[in-house]
């Protein structure tokens, strides 16, 4: 290890309590880094989810260690020391010392950015070096949805000055064959049922390990719960009070229908539930069942081993966001209208669904094979 290294670690309050894990950033002796820490705090405080504000941590703490590598003041960092951080995040490896993307270059300056912004507002460091990260820029062409104003005013904005440019690469989704695939080599009932209600309904897996049973309306008609919405549903909500940390990204709650086997498993993976006495207290949908302690909500970590595991059995590759892109595009592909879906994923914005309009090549294929055959028809 760097003996100039930072570490982002996560830290347990002596009193508990499900708000009880924080992340820290870790000096090179060790010791508590204020500024960043603070900034952690912060994003906790701004009901940032847990997998956000680990991924920060991990991006300031490399952030500090290339100041510290580098002679670097953080606190009047420049833009040609940016621009310096920006080629050395883009000639060096990143995680399974694999080269990092433009996203992900961009991606890890955003979170520096936001951090001297959290610290020029604090009066930590001089509001000109915060301001400095970023410059006016005129949108040409704006986003489906966006407003410019009456004259155009908005259409100026404020757009990072340090930028890795960004190939464009097609979001992952599982085929038919590849779902069929997976459900299959699911080993219990819990598992199956995860992947099932994930790729049934398109939630994030916050979303899903935030699920309480109060959440699954799965009868037909559910007014007597107090719930007007037709059909078997769930109902996604923004807690911050889940004892595994799950935090569902938007604050909006919604209402997603879900199909005959999706009721079917979750039947079978509450028989399996109900039969695990320590499970019965607890209010979240998806607990341990297999593992101690029994009872206890599922939580991300065990939520991504279980992913790994599955992807080894099948063969292929199956990630949690991977099954909120395929539940998208089969809506899609099924003819179902972008607003609807936009509504169905809990995008705020219309520009988040809209990638799921690209076609693929296999409909790329079948347009062309299509014109192909109406002018052979025409020349006889």
């Amino acid at each position: 290890m760097n003996a100039d290294t930072f570490q982002a670690e996560r830290a347990l309050s002596p009193t508990g309590g499900p708000q009880s894990t924080r992340w820290v950033i870790l000096d090179p002796q060790l010791s508590i880094h204020r500024e960043g820490t603070d900034f952690l705090t912060f994003l906790h405080g701004a009901d940032r989810s847990v997998n956000t504000i680990r991924v920060y941590a991990g991006r300031l703490a490399l952030f500090l260690t290339w100041c510290a590598d580098h002679a670097v003041d953080w606190r009047t960092v420049t833009l040609a020391a940016m621009a310096r951080f920006r080629f050395w995040l883009e000639s060096t490896a990143g995680r399974q010392a694999k080269p990092r993307s433009g996203a992900t270059v961009n991606a890890t300056i955003t979170a520096v950015v936001e951090y001297l912004r959290y610290c020029a507002r604090h009066e930590l460091i001089a509001p000109e070096v915060a301001d400095r990260m970023s410059q006016p820029r005129y949108l040409a062409s704006p986003p489906p949805g966006f407003d410019p104003g009456e004259r155009a005013q908005f259409r100026t904005v404020r757009a990072k000055a340090i930028r890795s440019r960004e190939v464009e690469k097609p979001y992952e989704f599982l085929t038919e064959e590849q779902v069929a695939a997976a459900v299959a080599e699911c080993r219990t009932s819990r598992d199956r049922f995860l992947l099932v209600l994930m790729l049934a309904t398109g939630i994030r897996i916050g979303e899903a390990l935030g699920l309480r049973r109060e959440d699954m309306h799965f009868l037909p008609d559910s007014r007597t719960l107090g719930c007007g919405v037709p059909g078997a549903h769930i109902h996604v909500r923004h807690r911050r009070d889940n004892e595994n940390k799950a935090l569902a990204k938007s604050r909006f709650p919604r209402a997603i229908p879900v199909d005959g086997t999706t009721v079917a498993e979750y039947v079978a993976y509450r028989g399996d539930r109900d039969a695990v006495a320590e499970a019965e207290t607890n209010d979240l949908v998806f607990v341990n069942l297999y593992q101690r302690p029994l009872g206890k909500a599922m939580t991300y970590q065990a939520a991504k081993g279980m992913f790994e595991r599955l992807s080894r059995q099948c063969g292929i590759t199956v990630r949690p966001h991977m099954l909120r892109h395929t539940a998208a595009t089969f809506w899609i592909r099924a003819g179902v209208a972008i607003d609807v879906v936009q509504q169905l994923l809990g995008h705020v914005s219309a520009a988040s669904t809209a990638i799921y309009l690209h076609a693929g090549e296999k409909e790329k294929r079948e347009a062309v094979e299509r014109v192909a055959a109406h002018r052979e028809a025409g020349t006889r």
